[in-house]
């Protein structure tokens, strides 16, 4: 009997540990080929403030996560195309001169003037660093993407603390004219 409750606990725990994983669908050929032609999605699943501060909130709410790391929904992307690179990312901590517009306290903005330098890794990553020249506040969008899609990326700004996602890359979608 007890051999049988130890079996059944081991097998529940196993389910929900790859239950609860995140699922990526695209192939390892399908990411070499986003790679390469510097034109993909990055989706953001988790965002890590640096900014002791944060957590201190975060863990004093009941209930709360006692982890440095925020689930975030869907819908937070850095979209890399050609002609053009849009952010759509929320920010965590702190900002050194805040606007009045809480719009513009986050990462969300458009630019077709932007750089995009991109490098081998350590373990057969690829780092690409983007420069916007036309946004003032951010320094650089550094983004290391990993041989399974999985996604590293962190954000130096001038006004604010940085801050760090992690999330997967997938293909652009295709825009409505």
């Amino acid at each position: 009997m007890k051999n049988l409750l130890k079996t059944f606990v081991s097998f529940l725990t196993m389910t929900l540990a790859f239950s609860c994983s995140t699922q990526n669908n695209i192939t390892p050929a399908n990411i070499t080929s986003l790679l390469e032609t510097n034109q993909f999605t990055f989706v953001a699943e988790h965002a890590n403030p640096n900014n002791l501060d944060v957590v201190n909130v975060m863990n004093s709410i009941p209930g709360g996560s006692s982890s440095r790391m925020l689930n975030l929904d869907s819908g937070y992307t850095i979209e890399i195309r050609t002609d053009e690179l849009e952010v759509t990312l929320p920010y965590f901590g702190r900002m050194y001169t805040a606007n009045l517009d809480p719009s513009k306290n986050s990462y969300r903005f458009t630019t077709k003037d932007f750089t995009v330098d991109k490098k081998e890794g350590k373990k057969g990553s690829t780092v690409f660093t983007i420069v916007a020249n036309d946004q003032q506040n951010i320094r650089n969008i550094n983004m290391e993407v990993f041989k399974n899609g999985k996604t590293y990326v962190w954000i130096e700004s001038n006004d604010r603390q940085s801050i760090s996602y992690d999330g997967y890359i997938t293909a652009n979608s295709i825009r409505k004219k």
